[in-house]
């Protein structure tokens, strides 16, 4: 026999999928012996996970929750991942996803803050409960990506596209709204905004916000399509600014047309919209998620 340690525990745990209490409940069952622990858990049920943890999960759901509170706000935006969209039409998935977010709200959206938060109602974390629930569902599941928006003063909107159940979906937009004036009329922009970020797919709120990274790796293939017109040096550095512009105008929120209306800037929408709610507008910030995007699944998965 061998002693129980949180070493052992994680051991199991990677062994079989299942959840850590039910790995140290295993190991104190069978007096910390490793082997019996696992045929333990199979017995139990629990170790299903195993099986299914090499599968790729990209399907699932994309779920939103948002709580006023005061003058302010709050949202989240969550995407937890199964390997059918079966699984994603099953209640029991959907009651887990929504609990989540709402466990997602007490962290404000941080993500490993999230994984190891209590699941409501459950001695387990958040992580520990999924992969439980890998075993009860039968399908490999994953919390991947979770992102939060607090406003200090306004409101959170959202918008959820290809809508499976309340709050949740393919596509899921949050959008921070500061400003004192109508609730109900900054919700109405905030959703049309929320929207417009779905179809548009915009990499940042602003330029300043845009990773460095990828504006000098746009400046360099510029730079080199330019070069190929033969154009002396100074010419092909203002031939960089206004395709950079544009490049600005297709990936930055504010400098992107509004897909609505087809003609005004969203950073004008947004300043016009500020009279009809009473005060000025300020566009805090927006998360997007969309299920499965960039995850790689094998194309000898069946």
């Amino acid at each position: 026999m061998s002693g129980i340690t949180a070493a052992t525990v994680k051991q199991l745990r990677e062994m079989t999928g299942a959840g850590m209490m039910d790995c140290k409940t295993a190991l104190n069952e069978t007096g910390g012996d490793m082997e019996a622990a696992v045929d333990w858990l199979r017995k139990k049920g629990l170790s299903k996970a195993a099986k299914k943890s090499g599968r790729t999960a990209a399907e699932g759901l994309v779920v939103i929750a948002i709580e006023e509170s005061g003058a302010g706000a709050k949202g989240v935006v969550v995407e937890v991942n199964s390997e059918t969209d079966f699984v994603a039409r099953n209640e029991l998935f959907q009651k887990m996803v929504h609990e989540i977010a709402q466990t997602a709200l007490g962290v404000e959206g941080d993500l490993d803050k999230l994984r190891a938060a209590a699941f409501p109602g459950a001695d387990k974390s958040v992580d520990e409960h999924v992969a439980e629930m890998v075993g009860q569902i039968g399908e490999n599941m994953n919390l991947r990506r979770s992102e939060g928006i607090v406003v200090d003063e306004g409101v959170v909107a959202s918008y959820v596209h290809g809508q499976v159940t309340d709050g949740a979906g393919k596509i899921g937009v949050l959008v921070g709204l500061k400003s004192s004036g109508d609730k109900a009329k900054l919700h109405a922009v905030g959703k049309q905004i929320a929207m417009h970020v779905a179809a548009a797919r915009p990499l940042s709120a602003r330029i300043e916000d845009l990773d460095a990274e990828i504006v000098n790796k746009e400046k360099d293939i510029l730079a080199d399509q330019a070069r190929s017109s033969g154009k002396p040096e100074n010419i092909i550095e203002k031939m960089v600014e206004g395709r950079l512009r544009k490049f600005y105008e297709e990936s930055v929120l504010l400098e992107q047309i509004f897909v609505i209306d087809g003609e005004t800037k969203v950073a004008k929408v947004i300043e016009y919209a500020g009279k009809d709610v009473g005060e000025p507008i300020e566009l805090v910030g927006f998360a997007r998620l969309e299920l499965g995007d960039g995850v790689e699944k094998s194309a000898d998965e069946d």
